[in-house]
């Protein structure tokens, strides 16, 4: 997997990409991350890749010349590309995005700034717009380091367990069951039984339920699209949390 990040802050990238699973997933070729300075593509000798807006109002935009020049010089090897732009009018980002662009062979995230992007930039070279959350950020170059990470950790061998990204929280539309450590007892808790028991069956079922019982009382809004077995929901039944899944799936 490739990835191309369009920047006017090159130097943000430097300690986030030199970190756990991402300076690993680099060492071992399994991304290759390349930061693009957009000033270097610049027209004029002031380097300038902003501009004010036509009409008025505030701010600035980011001029068109220098993107597109950089996204030419980026896929003239011919290479087959996608090209997002970080934008809060984009689609939103969720763990179901990440999935369908870990696919991808190559990315090209360009890191919006100011008021925003020209228009005629994203009419001819933007594939899809993203957003990663209904908040505004200064820039679009911590949006695009979310995605790198999200997106890296999906693609195969990345992780040490091959299990950790598919039984990640949002994986499949319920929250992670809670999580225990050593000691046994901290302060007067102690570690579920079922934890406890080496029964294979037991574990998985308390799993389910926590997974279950947070996601209603933290994320109900996720339930609606969750799918369960046969077995599952009968195990669901059995703890009374059948009901309050359909209620919420039934609900206008």
């Amino acid at each position: 997997m490739i990835f191309d990040i369009l920047t006017i802050f090159p130097d943000f990238f430097e300690s986030p990409l030199q970190e756990g699973i991402i300076r690993r997933a680099l060492g071992a070729g399994k991304i290759d991350v390349n930061i693009r300075n957009i000033r270097e593509y610049a027209l004029d000798r002031h380097k300038m890749t902003d501009d004010r807006p036509f009409g008025g109002g505030e701010g600035m935009v980011m001029k068109p010349e220098p993107l597109a020049a950089c996204i030419d010089d980026i896929v003239s090897d011919g290479r087959a590309y996608k090209v997002i732009a970080l934008s809060p009018r984009g689609k939103q980002y969720t763990q179901q995005v990440a999935q369908q662009l870990a696919a991808e062979p190559r990315l090209i995230l360009v890191c919006g700034r100011y008021e925003g992007i020209d228009q005629r930039f994203t009419d001819r070279y933007v594939d899809q717009e993203i957003s990663i959350g209904d908040y505004v950020l200064t820039g679009g170059e911590l949006a695009a380091m979310i995605m790198v990470d999200s997106i890296t950790r999906l693609l195969p061998g990345v992780l040490g367990c091959c299990d950790s990204a598919t039984n990640d929280t949002f994986s499949r539309g319920l929250l992670k069951h809670s999580q225990y450590t050593r000691p046994r007892e901290f302060q007067g808790q102690t570690v579920p039984q079922a934890l406890l028991s080496g029964n294979h069956a037991a574990i998985e079922q308390f799993r389910l339920t926590e997974s279950v019982r947070l996601t209603l009382k933290h994320r109900p809004d996720l339930l609606a699209e969750a799918q369960f077995s046969s077995a599952e929901k009968k195990m669901l039944r059995q703890e009374g949390l059948l009901d309050a899944i359909q209620d919420i799936n039934q609900a206008p």
